[in-house]
């Protein structure tokens, strides 16, 4: 087989050791770059409409600012994830580098053009935001069929595949908010995107995130479970199998299929704790600031299931209420998913840059010691990351939930100052440590 990192456009200067399969660093990192800026534009939305939101969270700004969390902000970095993780994982490259960059363009401009669109009401921009983000998550299907395609691999590679048809089957389902937005075909009202915001936050990013966890968590935890881990291939197919029951459960308002599918998604979120669970009992590592984010979005998700439910039960006795209690869900089950993805970002990130720094001759720190993972960020820092990200999101989702506007204005600036404080951590940091590195050396 050919060598691939003699290709142009793949990462020259590899330094030995690392996947010849795994994109150049650039990749991932812009995506992730990018996915914090949307953070910071969704906190600012968020404070913006927050008088709005507990009026009626189906309003057009609260959908722009729900759009920046889900599309410019969790799908950016996610995207970004499986970048990287797909080919390491699946020792299959992806198909091409340009198609990952063409991805990365079509999505920034779908992900800001649609709430941008939503905001402002300029159903042009709608319109076209709607066709870039088509066109990216057909790009990276196309990246991602030969890796995804390779057999085996367990519950991670089985995860994903079905993943990404959650993602085109979300970017379907939005299409439908196009043509309504343009002819008015259709009746969208709240379980309409209830519907549709459960195979966006299920069946794509939760079940990405419970895939790719099967794989990384024990890595970054150094945990070795003892037996087969039958628990990470039961959440893998019962929360899409959930989501395929409760979405048009929702969508046409049949109660007995959407309590059905409801309890099928919990099993399968049920079983997602239980694989956490067994690899934190079996970590060979002290409790650190990656432990606080996974077990603190974890705690969000348990409450989105419990906002859930009680929305589900209370909706058609008090329908304010209900709907109310429905949007913390949502809040709450994408503040699972932002916390995971800030924990990832500060083991990531940092492995990500050591590999550029070790391409570049750096294996030394100013102090003349190896040169680690943990050079690369401040973790004071990083505390007051991990503490912003958990106050945000539990003001946005209680916020939602006694329609407190100023719990919801304070949530949406405690998402934004964690966007810029992470990034500012994330990248001045190795900024700093390279020019006294190419200092040293000049």
């Amino acid at each position: 087989m050919a060598d691939r990192t003699a290709e142009p456009g793949l990462w020259p200067g590899r330094p030995p050791g690392f996947s010849a399969n795994a994109p150049p660093p650039s990749i991932p990192l812009a995506f992730f770059a990018l996915a914090l800026a949307g953070l910071v534009a969704c906190g600012i939305a968020l404070s913006l409409t927050s008088s709005a939101a507990v009026v009626d969270p189906t309003q057009d700004p609260v959908v722009a600012a729900a759009h920046f969390g889900m599309l410019a902000t969790l799908s950016m970095g996610v995207m970004g994830a499986i970048h990287q993780f797909v080919p390491v994982v699946t020792q299959r490259p992806l198909r091409s580098i340009a198609l990952a960059r063409l991805t990365l363009a079509s999505w920034l401009l779908g992900s800001w053009l649609l709430p941008i669109g939503f905001a402002s009401q300029i159903e042009a921009l709608v319109e076209v935001g709607g066709a870039c983000a088509a066109v990216a998550i057909a790009l990276l299907a196309v990246n991602l069929w030969t890796p995804l395609g390779s057999p085996g691999k367990g519950a991670p590679v089985t995860g994903l595949r079905i993943a990404i048809v959650g993602l085109a089957a979300t970017g379907a389902f939005g299409g439908v908010y196009v043509a309504d937005r343009s002819g008015a075909w259709f009746d969208l009202s709240g379980h309409v995107l209830l519907a549709h915001a459960s195979i966006g936050l299920l069946a794509w990013l939760g079940l990405t995130y419970a895939s790719v966890g099967e794989r990384l968590l024990p890595m970054f935890l150094l945990a070795h479970a003892p037996g087969r881990q039958r628990a990470g291939r039961v959440a893998v197919l019962a929360i899409p199998a959930g989501v395929l029951l409760l979405s048009p459960a929702l969508l046409f308002g049949i109660p007995a299929l959407g309590w059905l599918g409801g309890a099928t998604v919990m099993a399968g979120l049920g079983a997602h704790l239980v694989s956490l669970a067994g690899k934190i009992r079996h970590r060979r590592k002290a409790a650190d600031l990656y432990l606080a984010f996974v077990v603190t979005a974890e705690a969000s998700m348990v409450w989105g299931v419990v906002a859930a439910i009680a929305a589900a039960l209370e909706i058609g006795r008090d329908h304010h209420l209900g709907v109310a209690l429905a949007a913390a869900a949502v809040a709450a089950a994408g503040g699972w998913l932002l916390l995971a993805l800030l924990g990832h970002l500060h083991k990531v990130v940092p492995f990500v840059l050591w590999q550029r720094f070790r391409a570049r001759g750096f294996g030394k720190n100013p102090q003349g010691r190896q040169l680690v993972f943990g050079d690369l960020y401040d973790h004071r820092v990083a505390r007051a990351s991990y503490l912003l990200a958990a106050a945000g999101v539990a003001a946005v989702s209680i916020g939602f939930a006694v329609s407190a506007p100023g719990l919801l204005e304070a949530g949406g600036a405690l998402l934004s100052g964690t966007g810029l404080v992470t990034a500012g951590n994330l990248s001045v940091v190795p900024l700093t440590l390279s020019k006294r590195l190419r200092g040293r050396r000049g």
